[in-house]
């Protein structure tokens, strides 16, 4: 018999909340532009990351917490597409598309749990482009649902860095219908 919902979602979250965190040494860490750079399954990511001249801001600013979609969930998105926004002479889009996957703010996963629990199984975070980003979860994972209902499995969390936090996502997530 399964336990409902509710259960399962209080456990995790006493779970999450009863780890306690060693603090890390951010002098050696990378940030999260240099990681996008350096990592074999983010090209397309810092390509667009690049053209909009975001790498600057996240290179120096923060913290945030990048969900990042991996290239395969890029070209799972379209390839065509991306590289068309990337190639734009207008780059709003592009940029609209990216801050979406941005919010303010370290949201580790256990973050994202604890605030789940608070809303009953579903948390909203406003990303830098302005709009929501609902996570709820599916089993044992965190989906992100954006406003168009496309969604988002959360496949690599937790990725310290020393201006923010990244967790890898399969795929891409959409403010508007592009």
């Amino acid at each position: 018999m399964k336990a409902p919902v509710t259960k399962i979602l209080f456990g995790l979250c006493m779970a999450f909340a009863s780890f306690s965190f060693a603090q890390t040494n951010t002098q050696n860490l990378k940030s999260i532009a240099q990681n996008a750079n350096e990592s074999d399954d983010h090209k397309i990511l810092f390509a667009a990351v690049k053209a909009t001249n975001l790498d600057d801001i996240l290179e120096e600013s923060g913290p945030f917490t990048v969900f990042a979609p991996s290239d395969a969930a890029f070209q799972k998105f379209s390839q065509e597409k991306i590289e068309e926004l990337i190639n734009a002479s207008d780059k709003t889009e592009l940029k609209s598309l990216l801050t979406y996957h941005i919010v303010a703010g370290q949201l580790t996963a256990s973050k994202i749990l604890r605030a789940m629990c608070q809303g009953n199984g579903k948390a909203s975070f406003t990303t830098v482009q302005g709009k929501k980003l609902v996570a709820h979860l599916d089993g044992y994972d965190i989906v992100l649902t954006d406003p168009m209902g496309n969604t988002a499995r959360i496949t690599t969390a937790d990725l310290n860095l020393k201006n923010g936090v990244v967790h890898e996502i399969d795929s891409v997530i959409l403010p508007t219908q592009m």
